[in-house]
């Protein structure tokens, strides 16, 4: 079945061309669906049916698996088995029918203007890492970039005099990002102050290094922005997609129009894009309450 496993992820990296992020969550997913059916000691995928892989997604709810990781999970099988299907691997389709579970659609986490405005605020640019750090979180939040995009660009992805970014989304997709005079200004100092420093005489493409030269891991920035924002008294739990996040809101409240935050954000379906204006919703109703003499 691992082999079965492994055709299946090669398929989605040739033909569908998915992202190695995405492959790599199918991977995991599908590792643990057939490390249950070895435990049932179901060794041949044709002998799989409905009733097994509905006993496998009733464990992972009775496990506590929060309702987007089960859902995750089903379209992963699903995806699996139809994959075999269409090479005639198997001979019948356990997944037909087979229902996700509903995901409740929770607001994004979200920072205020003045926290966001903390966090840049804490790293120590006199030194090449605190001056690192300090342009990936002004470049973030200019950009509303994913972290594996931030971290993937390069020296050349960035047009300094024309004030854009470049990068690879989702599926290969190329989008170019306006950056603002802030993020240019610390861009610029970044490459011509710390970034030789970090590399100290090594070869790394990536704009972003860590202090050995290389490219930055996402785990890496994970922990950079947890502790600027424990230095800024920030008590909501962050990650780098609040920034995200907080990029789409903060636009959307000063009057940015839906369509051209789908386009930054690199969202393929409007509708992704349109859970920000929930927020933004939620906020006018506050204010509504907070000051209408007959709210």
């Amino acid at each position: 079945m691992e082999e079965l496993l492994q055709s299946f992820l090669e398929f989605l990296f040739v033909e569908r061309g998915l992202s190695n992020n995405t492959i790599s969550s199918y991977k995991r997913d599908l590792k643990k669906f057939l490390s249950y059916l070895r435990y049932k000691k179901i060794d041949d995928i044709n002998k799989t049916n409905r009733t097994i892989i509905v006993s496998y997604l009733l464990l992972m709810q009775k496990e506590g698996k929060a309702s987007s990781s089960i859902s995750r999970a089903c379209a992963a099988i699903k995806s699996f088995y139809h994959f075999l299907i269409r090479e005639r691997l198997i001979n019948e389709d356990p997944t037909i029918n087979l229902e996700s579970p509903k995901i409740e659609k929770r607001l994004p986490r979200v920072l205020s203007v003045k926290e966001v405005s903390n966090l840049l605020n804490q790293p120590d640019t006199t030194n090449p890492l605190g001056l690192r750090d300090r342009t990936m979180l002004e470049l973030l939040y200019a950009t509303g970039m994913r972290v594996s995009e931030l971290l993937s660009i390069t020296p050349e992805d960035v047009n300094l005099d024309m004030g854009f970014v470049r990068c690879l989304g989702k599926g290969s997709k190329e989008r170019i990002i306006p950056i603002g005079t802030t993020a240019i200004s610390f861009l610029k100092e970044y490459i011509q102050k710390a970034r030789t420093k970090l590399l100290n005489k090594k070869n790394s493409k990536q704009l972003f290094l860590n202090h050995r030269g290389e490219k930055l891991s996402r785990q890496g920035f994970w922990k950079i922005i947890k502790r600027h924002a424990k230095n800024a008294g920030i008590s909501k739990d962050i990650t780098p997609h609040t920034i995200r996040h907080s990029f789409a809101t903060h636009l959307l409240e000063n009057g940015a129009d839906l369509r051209s935050v789908q386009e930054m954000l690199g969202h393929a379906d409007i509708s992704t894009t349109q859970i920000y204006t929930h927020i933004t919703r939620n906020k006018i109703k506050e204010v509504y309450d907070r000051t209408h003499p007959r709210a």
